[in-house]
């Protein structure tokens, strides 16, 4: 049996092309004061590495960070 078509194969939308502005993906990589990429990017991953080092001492103590507030 001969390996078929689907009826929509001419329908199908194209993949995208790879863009090679590497300041398209990555945003303003300059550091500024205000609400801007570049601070909004480095929020975000100090918020991650808090969150991650909370759960990491979590797991070491055994404690959840409600009991070291004393509730």
């Amino acid at each position: 049996m001969a390996s078929e078509t689907p009826d929509n194969a001419d329908t199908l939308p194209e993949a995208p092309e790879a863009s090679t502005d590497t300041a398209a993906v990555s945003g303003n990589d300059t550091p500024a004061f205000g609400l801007n990429d570049y601070a909004e990017r480095i929020n975000g991953r100090f918020a991650m590495i808090g969150f991650v080092a909370l759960l990491v001492v979590e797991l070491i103590t055994h404690q959840t960070f409600f009991a070291w507030l004393g509730f």
